[in-house]
């Protein structure tokens, strides 16, 4: 089945995100030669996919103008479109195209001193954002016989087919950092940028410029979409929440820094009327006084599924150090909060890990599907930041039991209808519809169940 049907992408906003939020800059010991350094015909610069050991025409598909797959060399691009210029205008950065808070995330931002002479940051997010600085490293040696995956890695090449590690990359800009220009502010949001969110084995899948073939799997070991997304979670909670344990970044100025709030909880529709309409309902997972903003909890939701399918035996940990987190927000002790975070992210941690080591067997993704699909048709999924996350997953487990051949390819396709209207129905944050996104996310995973 093809990961990039129609539906899935027709109908979630990862595509805009993907336009506007690029991958991360990894520093390592050498020089940061550019994209023209791998865009030989005999490299990664052929027209057509038919080389012998990769497909060589990974530029191409870095650049493809009109699909995810080409966002990252947009990057920079749309940083003097309109949106950008309005964005850096209300901020008062100046042109979008040379502000550091801006290249940080749309180009592969790094110091003059470790630029080579093919270097351009209009290239957007290059090669070497997620691989790592090529010059006086890998960039001579990683094609050629003796050398190996290994030694690349050994040379400075980011070993991406780990999850731990790849998760990272992505977060950098996915989720903020505390590199110059990784952070979004809730101004920046203000301004006109919009809410993050991140799923790593998703998000992989649109940006992959690779073939996952036998040489692939013998020098790196094939991917798998459960590990990937787990770890995804895991690393994705570790990264919040350590960051909002942070008092430069929990704060601006004398309010909470809102962007790790959940927007819905406070964008609503205001009126004076006695017809209300809440954007919540009452969570025991989620114990804050009432009119209190929560904390964006998208991932945590996600984690506690997993922890209690995958690791039960830290799954009471992890959701304890979840609610006493939820439970000192709403004490209103900055103290207490920002220690809370720091628990609650070694929790994380200490899954993340667990899960990047574990195998990984079909029932594993049937049992995900299960917990987070049962979740999805009760209150715990009644905010838009969490029901995008369920879907996506249950979108990712899919996948993977069709890939490893557990689910057939015209079985996925009639559950596919499912989760496409459970996408519509959060395709647009201000036109969410709770009830039609439960009821289409319980029928595919009833259908899924079945097949089990």
């Amino acid at each position: 089945m093809d990961r990039l049907g129609a539906g899935s992408l027709r109908c979630l906003a990862v595509l805009a995100l993907f336009a506007l939020y690029p991958a991360a800059i990894v520093y390592g010991n050498g020089t940061f030669e550019g994209v023209a350094s791998c865009a030989g015909s005999t490299c990664h610069g052929r027209a057509a996919g038919n080389g012998a050991v990769v497909r060589q025409d990974e530029i191409a598909i870095w650049q493809e103008p009109s699909s995810p797959s080409g966002a990252h060399s947009r990057a920079y691009s749309v940083l003097a479109g309109r949106r950008g210029q309005q964005i850096a205008q209300s901020l008062g950065l100046g042109s979008a195209t040379r502000a550091s808070e801006c290249l940080g995330c749309h180009a592969t931002f790094v110091p003059q001193a470790v630029r080579g002479p093919r270097f351009q940051l209009s290239d957007g997010v290059g090669c070497e954002s997620c691989h790592g600085a090529a010059g006086d490293a890998w960039l001579a040696t990683h094609y050629a016989r003796p050398s190996t995956h290994a030694s690349n890695v050994s040379d400075g090449l980011i070993p991406l087919e780990n999850p731990q590690v790849r998760a990272n990359v992505c977060l950098d800009c996915h989720y903020g950092s505390q590199k110059t220009g990784q952070f979004v502010t809730h101004a920046m949001m203000a301004a006109g940028h919009p809410r993050i969110s991140f799923e790593l084995d998703l998000f992989s899948a649109l940006q992959q410029h690779h073939e996952v073939d036998a040489d692939y799997s013998r020098r790196k070991r094939a991917p798998d979409a459960v590990r990937f997304w787990a770890v995804g979670q895991a690393e994705a909670v570790r990264r919040a929440t350590g960051l909002f344990a942070q008092p430069r970044f929990a704060m601006e100025g004398i309010f909470p820094q809102f962007y790790f709030f959940d927007c819905h909880s406070c964008h609503r529709e205001i009126q004076d009327s006695d017809r209300r309409r809440l954007t919540f309902e009452t969570n025991p997972a989620r114990p804050i006084p009432f009119g209190n903003p929560p904390f964006n909890d998208e991932n945590i939701i996600m984690l506690s599924a997993v922890a209690g399918a995958l690791v039960p035996a830290q799954a009471d940990a992890f959701q304890s150090a979840s609610r006493d987190f939820h439970a000192a927000m709403g004490r209103g002790n900055n103290g207490d909060a920002r220690a809370a975070a720091t628990r609650l992210s070694q929790r994380a941690l200490q899954l993340s890990t667990a899960l990047s080591q574990r195998a990984y067997i079909d029932a594993d993704a049937f049992r995900v599907i299960a917990i987070v699909g049962g979740n999805a048709t009760r209150p715990r999924f009644t905010d838009y930041a969490g029901s995008v996350q369920a879907v996506m997953a249950i979108d990712t487990l899919l996948n993977a039991l069709v890939t490893n051949g557990r689910i057939t390819t015209g079985a996925a396709a009639s559950i596919r209808s499912d989760i496409n209207r459970a996408y519509v129905a959060v395709e647009e944050p201000n036109s969410y519809r709770p009830a039609d996104f439960r009821t289409a996310l319980a029928s595919a995973t009833t259908a899924i169940r079945r097949l089990q």
